[in-house]
């Protein structure tokens, strides 16, 4: 049996990418909601750090990092119908908190929780955008 190389541009090549894709989306959401789960964590088990914790937000960040890990992530790694719109929800989630902390809280954040939420969005953002280009790479799926 002789070995065919695939077509630059082919159907093997398109199916690849939208894996590869898929994959390192899977693997940053992975990331980003286990340091959510552990920052979270580290507050709710009592070491508190040494700045103002505004009182439910560690609970935001575990709950969220639960979410991205446990159903997120597996949603995108799986390539669900369902994980863009997993994905869309947890940022969204994200940059509505962002903007709680902004406006209703700004005075008494600490400068580490913005950082750490925009640090957050910025993965989401990076996340659904190899997701939109997997989507582009093989519509049909």
């Amino acid at each position: 049996m002789q070995f065919v190389e695939p077509v630059p541009g082919g159907t093997y090549g398109k199916r690849k990418t939208n894996r590869i894709l898929g994959r390192i989306a899977a693997i940053l959401a992975l990331i980003i909601g286990s340091m959510a789960i552990f920052a979270g964590g580290q507050v709710l088990l009592g070491k508190l750090p040494d700045y103002y914790v505004i009182d439910w937000l560690p609970v935001y960040n575990f709950t969220a990092g639960v979410v991205s890990v446990f159903l997120t992530a597996i949603l995108i790694w799986k390539n669900n119908k369902w994980a863009m719109a997993a994905a869309i929800g947890t940022f969204s989630i994200h940059a509505a908190v962002m903007l709680v902390l902004q406006t209703i809280y700004s005075q008494t954040v600490a400068p580490d929780s913005i950082v750490a939420m925009s640090v957050r969005l910025v993965v989401w953002l990076i996340i659904l955008a190899l997701m939109f280009f997997q989507s582009r790479e093989n519509p049909a799926v």
